[in-house]
C-alpha cells in the first residue's frame, strides 16, 4: 500500500504563522506520510538562514496577548489590545515578539529552526517557490541547505495526488 501524502502551502512568514506548516509536516512525517511543503511569498522567510521572525498581532483579533511572567492570575489575563494601540505605539510588534519567544521557551516548545531541522531529518520535501524567489530578488545563498526550488506546477503534481492538502 502506498504511503499517505500531505501537501502544504506555507504563505506566511511570521513567528506565529511559521509553526502550523512545520508542526503538521513533522507530525505527518512521523506518522509515515510523504510530505511536501511549498513555501511561497512571505512563507519563504521560514527557509532563510537568518531567522529573524516576528509576531504581528495587528489585525489579528484571535490573538490576545498573554504575559509569560508574573503570578498565575496575571499570566491568565487575555490582553485584548485594540488595533489602534498596536499600530500607534512604537515598538509594539517587537514587544509582542519578545513575549511570544519567552512563552515558547518557557513552555518548552521547539523553535522554528528546530522544527525545520526535524522536518529535513524526516525527509519532508521543502520547496521554495522559484517565481517568488525571483520576484523578491532573493538568492539561493539566503536559504538553508537541503531545499528544492521549483514552480507551482511541480508542487501541484504532488498535491494533486495527496490525501491531505493544506494552505497556511
Amino acid at each position: 500500500m502506498p504511503k499517505k501524502r500531505m501537501a502544504i502551502i506555507a504563505s506566511k512568514g511570521t513567528l506565529d504563522w511559521g509553526y502550523p506548516p512545520l508542526i503538521l509536516a513533522s507530525t505527518a512525517a512521523a506518522l509515515d506520510y510523504e510530505v511536501e511543503i511549498f513555501f511561497t511569498f512571505y512563507g519563504l522567510n521560514l527557509l532563510r538562514k537568518d531567522l529573524n521572525l516576528k509576531v504581528s498581532p495587528l489585525g489579528n483579533p484571535g490573538m490576545p496577548m498573554k504575559m509569560p511572567f508574573g503570578p498565575n492570575w496575571f499570566k491568565g489575563i487575555n490582553w485584548n489590545i485594540p488595533n489602534l494601540i498596536q499600530a500607534g505605539v512604537p515598538g509594539f510588534e517587537s514587544l509582542a515578539t519578545v513575549l511570544m519567544k519567552k512563552t515558547i521557551r518557557d513552555k518548552g516548545v521547539a523553535s522554528i529552526a528546530e522544527l525545520r531541522s526535524l522536518c529535513l531529518e524526516a525527509e519532508v520535501k521543502m520547496i521554495a517557490c522559484q517565481m517568488t524567489v525571483d520576484l523578491f530578488g532573493m538568492q539561493t545563498a539566503d536559504f538553508i541547505d537541503g531545499i528544492d526550488y521549483a514552480g507551482a506546477a511541480a508542487f501541484l503534481s504532488f498535491a494533486g495526488d495527496s490525501d491531505i492538502c493544506l494552505f497556511t
